[in-house]
């Protein structure tokens, strides 16, 4: 074990592991306060489930108006300056909403971290790509997941204790995780960007106009919309589940934080295994299987009424993520141009904004206009529909693109 841990370490560069450092920081300290944001807003602001998120889907909203800046600037000025200033951006909205006591008080801080949050994956996913040969990327972004996941089962494990006695106190110990990633980014991590005669001549307008390059690859835009569509299904069981298991069934918060904690204990203990499977599989196919497996962990949730049903809910979710998740992100990383990796990798977060934005839209409606378990039935459906898509794109032309493992 000790000779793999070696090996694995001495197989990717230092600035790598300096990233994954940043992200651990980071993710445990957003995950003190992230799983009961909405739960913390709705006690506040005492409005139906609809209203208070849809402060999710503006912040979405303001995420994907600037998301296609954030590609153009990595691809011209640099990776690390937009990664910098999102990570610090993140760390004053958690400030600013610490504060908030209105739904305007809480407009502002989440449309920040909304229009933050695209441009470090974007700025961190082409750093990435520059730093890491095809044929590992998939196993790069898997430890980058992995290291994201261990924080996210630090964090709610203290975060769900915090929270019962000062959701202030957990908002700064989230905004001391990004003060503290952007530190190593300001300090240690260096830029990666290979400057070319284009990228100094070009103005930034010329360059939003590369997208069109992107767009004529008809292929992925057509995976990557077929995947946006699916990604409703559990984004709106991120959005909604904790206050769904907290008002209809009484689920407090310290209990509830175990949820996202085996979500990421799986993220962190199993990724590495399904991943060597899915890094042998054509990577569209695969991103049908976890779609599919996500419809059927949030169309489970309907049939729950407990702690260990829930659970179980989440297990069958978290199956789903480790098969889509890295598959999607290497197939966007593999399949774009040196000189686009940045634009490809806006494009396929973009449409992520777009589920992000329309998830508690979505959902709050069928809460609110039919029945809570609508919300799973209806997550069921469209995940469902969104995997058939995406089988039949890969039926279409079967083994064309990079395969997952490069």
């Amino acid at each position: 074990m000790l000779t793999r841990l070696r090996n694995t370490f001495n197989a990717f560069p230092r600035q790598f592991w300096l990233v994954a450092l940043g992200v651990l920081i980071s993710s445990i300290g957003s995950s003190l306060i992230w799983p009961f944001q909405l739960i913390y807003a709705s006690k506040i602001l005492q409005q139906p489930i609809a209203t208070v998120a849809s402060l999710i889907s503006i912040s979405s909203f303001a995420g994907m108006a600037v998301s296609f800046l954030g590609g153009s600037i990595a691809d011209r000025f640099g990776r690390k300056p937009v990664m910098f200033a999102a990570v610090l951006a993140h760390g004053l909205a958690y400030l600013l909403m610490s504060r908030a006591t209105t739904y305007v008080g809480f407009l502002v801080p989440m449309t920040l971290m909304g229009a933050a949050m695209p441009f470090h994956a974007v700025g961190s996913d082409a750093m990435m790509a520059d730093i890491i040969p095809p044929a590992d990327r998939n196993r790069a972004y898997s430890i980058l997941r992995m290291f994201s996941n261990a924080g996210i089962a630090i964090g709610p494990a203290i975060g769900g204790f915090i929270v019962s006695r000062s959701y202030t106190l957990a908002f700064y110990g989230a905004a001391a995780g990004m003060l503290a990633y952007s530190l190593i980014l300001l300090f240690f991590v260096r830029e990666t960007l290979r400057r070319q005669e284009h990228q100094q001549t070009e103005s930034l307008l010329e360059n939003l106009r590369d997208y069109r390059r992107v767009l004529a690859d008809r292929r992925y835009v057509r995976v990557v919309a077929a995947i946006t569509f699916g990604m409703i299904a559990p984004l709106m069981m991120w959005t909604l589940f904790a206050v769904y298991t907290k008002t209809y069934f009484g689920l407090p918060e310290y209990l509830y934080s175990w949820l996202p904690i085996t979500n990421a204990l799986m993220c962190v203990f199993v990724q590495y295994f399904v991943t060597l499977f899915t890094r042998k599989h054509e990577p569209v196919r695969m991103a049908a299987l976890g779609m599919f497996v996500y419809a059927l962990g949030v169309g489970s949730v309907a049939l729950m009424s407990n702690f260990w049903g829930f659970w179980v809910s989440m297990i069958i979710l978290t199956f789903g993520e480790l098969i889509l998740v890295p598959t999607g992100t290497t197939y966007a990383a593999n399949r774009a141009p040196a000189d686009l990796r940045g634009r490809y990798m806006t494009v396929y977060w973009f449409t992520w904004g777009l589920a992000r934005a329309a998830a508690p839209l979505v959902g709050g409606l069928l809460n609110d206009q039919i029945a809570p378990q609508a919300i799973w039935y209806g997550g069921l459906a469209i995940g469902t529909v969104s995997a058939v898509i995406l089988l039949a794109l890969a039926r279409e032309k079967k083994g064309e693109g990079i395969s997952a493992g490069g």
